[in-house]
């Protein structure tokens, strides 16, 4: 019997540990089963005019990785200019972060789509503004989470002090995928071997330095 599909929490060890690039390649493999799957970056720091309008990179891979029909800025209701911690960006922009305005987005998206891939913002708990982080949205919308773990020196307590935290919020860690962040990163086996056996999650895919998501998703095991 195949299981009911199950929207998720993507969270990373840190910033820049290729989330984005995972949560596509996962929302290619929804896809690919026929769902109707869509990403959401509740929060995004950093971003350049495109016509007229803000744009987040990362927001605009999702927008082109989900299933059609959601505008951008549905999936990526605050967009902020500078690339920095998401507290400072919406301090710096003038912008208060409301936790029942993203809960809001995401609910919006859920009815229409059988998979939404919430994106967070760096990594667990990472601060949104003085009073919320990024923890307390994931527990808000009380999904499993998918942990990225960027492969590179220091991801061993990286990906373990993750997991700790995430399961200190009464979350489920539903799997993690190691993504090659490094390609010099000496003993990489040998730490994905350490992983295997400390995060007490299943392993969803090993993922190497690809150029687009879609080669990777048939590396993923889906949640």
């Amino acid at each position: 019997m195949s299981r009911t599909p199950q929207s998720l929490f993507v969270t990373g060890t840190d910033t820049d540990v290729g989330k984005t690039f995972i949560s596509c390649a996962l929302l290619h493999g929804f896809r690919a089963r026929g769902l109707r799957a869509v990403g959401y970056k509740p929060v995004a720091a950093g971003a350049s005019l495109l016509d007229g309008q803000l744009c987040n990179e990362d927001a605009l891979r999702l927008q082109a990785a989900g299933s059609p029909g959601f505008s951008l800025a549905e999936i990526n209701p605050v967009c902020l200019p500078d690339a920095c911690s998401p507290h400072i960006a919406a301090a710096r922009a003038g912008v208060v972060l409301e936790l029942d305005q993203l809960v809001a987005g995401y609910q919006q998206l859920a009815a229409q789509a059988d998979v939404v891939l919430v994106e967070g913002a760096g990594g667990f708990i990472v601060p949104l503004s003085e009073t919320l982080d990024a923890a307390q949205l994931a527990q808000a919308l009380a999904l499993p989470v998918v942990l990225v773990v960027g492969l590179r020196l220091g991801c061993l307590n990286h990906a373990l002090l993750s997991a700790e935290a995430i399961r200190a919020r009464g979350l489920r860690l539903a799997g993690w995928v190691g993504n090659l962040v490094d390609a010099q990163m000496p003993f990489v086996d040998a730490n994905i071997a350490t992983l295997r056996s400390k995060l007490d999650a299943p392993c969803l895919g090993i993922v190497p330095r690809l150029s687009q998501p879609d080669q990777a998703a048939g590396l993923l095991t889906l949640p």
